[in-house]
């Protein structure tokens, strides 16, 4: 048997903080004179008023307020039908120092049952007007009130039984698009690389990337074209770039191997070429992790002609990590490339080996 208490209420609250700007001004302003603050919570409209230059009533005797100072004051108004009937509220209110350098001043409280629009609970007291004046609570001609609401709410008779959610499967809008993608169900486009064809969707390819909506709702040539050769691109590329814009993913990030590096690298220059940002830093992030004496030389020029500046980062770092290394990629396959495609930074390379050089000598 369960033994364990059972919620049947709840309690939600608004905390709102309301600003009175120009409060010299106020000092005119009469006993039913006030600034109203109006927000939305809980389903209802509410009504904060401020009276700045309000009476205080004594309740000991009768004629005592004539004595009295005028005191900034705040009531509470409730401006919409009770849903169930009535509502039950309290609200406190106290003077904050929007700097911090005061404490709240002391709170004041009230509590009461609303069950018509436009009602409103007796006035709270917060503070005499020349006690304001003198306190760090006014700052530029100005004070704020911190007023806290607290609605009881009754939860409804079901909410006493557990009540178990339904799970939610996981996304699998990829999937679907991938199977389209294979299927060239609808396919109105196709793509001729390295002798191979491609079948795809102008509005897919379109809604992904700006540069294929150019080439197909634009201006560019191939608009009514059917058929689009893409020059300079491996056949195995550009069916990862394609499977990449339906579905978010690269299938074959998920293995390793030489293989895999060297299609992220060819994949890293065609996702800038089509400005796909996303696959760009995805491809910047494999060849990041998977930098070797083969591949560390070939991955710097790629960093450098596509603007990787992490890539380029990872990749110095491990040449010039020690002499061993630096001998090593200066003899790679991928070090005649970097000298051919980027002298620049292969002169940077060249200075920070000679550092290499003279710490090791060292």
């Amino acid at each position: 048997m369960d033994n364990a208490p059972k919620t049947i209420t709840n309690v939600v609250r608004s905390v709102q903080l309301v600003k009175v700007d120009g409060f010299s001004l106020t000092r005119t302003m009469g006993d039913n004179d006030c600034i109203k603050y109006r927000w939305s919570f809980d389903g209802y409209d509410w009504e904060i008023r401020v009276y700045p230059n309000c009476w205080s009533y004594s309740v000991r005797v009768d004629l005592a307020f004539l004595s009295k100072p005028r005191r900034a004051s705040v009531k509470r108004a409730f401006l919409r039908k009770a849903r169930r009937g009535s509502v039950r509220v309290a609200l406190s209110c106290r003077l904050v120092d929007p700097t911090g350098n005061l404490e709240p001043s002391n709170e004041r409280s009230n509590q009461g049952v609303f069950s018509h629009p436009k009602e409103f609970f007796s006035i709270l007291s917060i503070m005499g007007r020349s006690e304001l004046e003198t306190s760090g609570y006014l700052r530029g001609d100005s004070f704020t009130l911190q007023c806290i609401v607290n609605v009881l709410k009754e939860l409804p008779d079901s909410a006493t039984y557990p009540v178990e959610e339904a799970p939610v499967p996981s996304p699998d809008l990829h999937r679907h698009l991938a199977e389209l993608l294979q299927s060239n169900t609808g396919a109105d486009a196709t793509f001729l690389v390295s002798g191979k064809s491609f079948a795809a969707h102008k509005l897919i390819l379109a809604a992904r990337y700006p540069v294929f909506m150019a080439e197909f709702f634009g201006d560019m040539k191939e608009k009514c074209a059917a058929r689009v050769e893409i020059k300079d691109m491996q056949a195995a590329v550009f069916k990862a770039l394609l499977h990449f814009i339906y579905t978010d993913t690269v299938a074959e990030f998920t293995e390793k191997g030489e293989e895999v590096t060297v299609l992220a690298q060819h994949l890293l220059a065609a996702a800038d070429r089509y400005g796909l940002d996303r696959l760009k830093l995805i491809c910047e992030g494999k060849l990041s992790g998977g930098i070797n004496v083969d591949t560390a030389a070939t991955s710097l020029a790629l960093a450098e002609q596509h603007n990787c500046p992490q890539l380029k980062a990872k990749c110095v770092q491990f040449i010039i990590r020690n002499r061993e290394v630096l001998d090593a990629v200066l003899a790679s396959e991928g070090y005649k490339y970097l000298a051919a495609t980027c002298p620049l930074v292969l002169a940077d390379l060249l200075k920070l080996s000679l550092r290499v050089g003279e710490s090791s000598d060292a």
